[in-house]
């Protein structure tokens, strides 16, 4: 068999692998809809979808349409859209700083974005003009000028900067506690504290028009650089002789990876083990080359946090727990696993 031959084969094995994953992720959003308080069967969920997209005039309840098409339904796509936007940035910032334990709550992007977020909710910063998703934009791009500014650009090493990044997000996380425990009353210290541990409950359509536009973009930008990502594995004087404009690449990527993570934590909250863990898993599937990572990050990240958002409203009966909850008591022993199985044989 030639090398192009088995490019080919490979090619066809990983369109294979992404259109399994698509239908995967279709099943997991349908079941999503089904579960809740008020139980709906998968049948009436598929007619109140059809019903919605305006393909199907069925005649169910009026209530079971609304459930469906205006609360579950947006919530399912915007987690979809969550875990394959903070999947994607976990993969680039292990790939730009050659750590494994990179992603963005490692940096402190996502204790900025809390931090800003919080800052608008009980300071009522910027009401007037910003809202909560500008908020979170702010500081996460406050904590992405510290992080660069602690580690001295571009000059310094991965280990250096994910120390720089340790480092402000204990500032960060610093600054929301004080936030809350001295400007808010003690119902919106709880609100706050259980939306920074990660809540779909407050999701609408108009979060998931914002979330595909920003995670669709981000997808788009990775991918034109997939190639160059490749290059930072052999580190940025490598890739500088290969050609690859190394600080304007980590620039633009890393202001990317900011512009996600802000949006989705000004959302639904601050979620960890998503970028840590599901690039990991996908590499070890689909190997190390960004052209394929990336998209099977993306697939991976949003099955992972709609299965994880299913599991959050049936592990307790009557109550939901928080999406990081679940994705900590996943994760842990998942990234175990991968530890385990990637230790060096003796």
């Amino acid at each position: 068999m030639s090398i192009r031959d088995e490019t080919g084969s490979g090619a066809g094995k990983f369109l294979l692998l992404l259109t399994v994953s698509l239908l995967v992720l279709c099943l997991a959003v349908a079941v999503a809809m089904t579960v809740g308080d008020y139980a709906i069967a998968l049948g009436t969920v598929v007619l109140a979808v059809g019903n919605g997209l305006g393909l199907t005039t069925a005649e169910i309840p009026r209530i079971e349409q609304s459930v469906v098409w205006d609360l579950r339904l947006s919530r399912a796509l915007v987690a979809a859209l969550a875990g394959a936007g903070l999947a994607i940035c976990g993969a680039i910032l292990q790939a730009l700083l050659r750590n494994p334990l990179a992603e963005p709550f490692v940096l402190g992007v996502s204790a900025g974005a809390s931090t800003g977020a919080v800052a608008v909710i009980v300071l009522g910063i910027g009401r007037a003009g910003c809202r909560c998703p500008m908020g979170a934009f702010a500081g996460a791009f406050a904590a992405f000028a510290l992080v660069a500014l602690l580690s001295n650009g571009a000059t310094s090493g991965p280990n250096h900067t994910i120390l720089a990044g340790v480092a402000a997000s204990q500032l960060f996380n610093a600054l929301t506690s004080y936030i809350v425990t001295t400007s808010g009353n003690a119902q919106q210290a709880r609100d706050v504290m259980f939306w920074l541990l990660g809540s779909f409950g407050g999701v609408r359509w108009p979060d998931f028009q914002l979330l595909i536009l920003v995670v669709m973009t981000g997808l788009a930008i990775c991918l034109l650089m997939a190639r160059s990502l490749d290059a930072f594995t052999f580190g940025d004087e490598d890739a500088a002789a290969l050609g690859v404009p190394v600080a304007r690449i980590r620039l633009i990527l890393f202001g990317v990876t900011a512009m996600m993570t802000a949006t989705i934590v000004s959302m639904v909250g601050a979620i960890g083990f998503v970028g840590l863990v599901v690039p990991h898993a996908a590499r070890f599937i689909v190997g190390p080359m960004h052209l394929r990572l990336i998209p099977a990050c993306a697939a991976a990240g949003a099955i992972f946090l709609v299965l994880a958002d299913i599991a959050a409203r049936v592990i307790v009966a009557q109550q939901t727990i928080p999406i990081g909850v679940v994705t900590a008591l996943v994760g842990v022993p998942f990234f175990a696993i991968i530890l385990y199985r990637s230790r060096p044989q003796s």
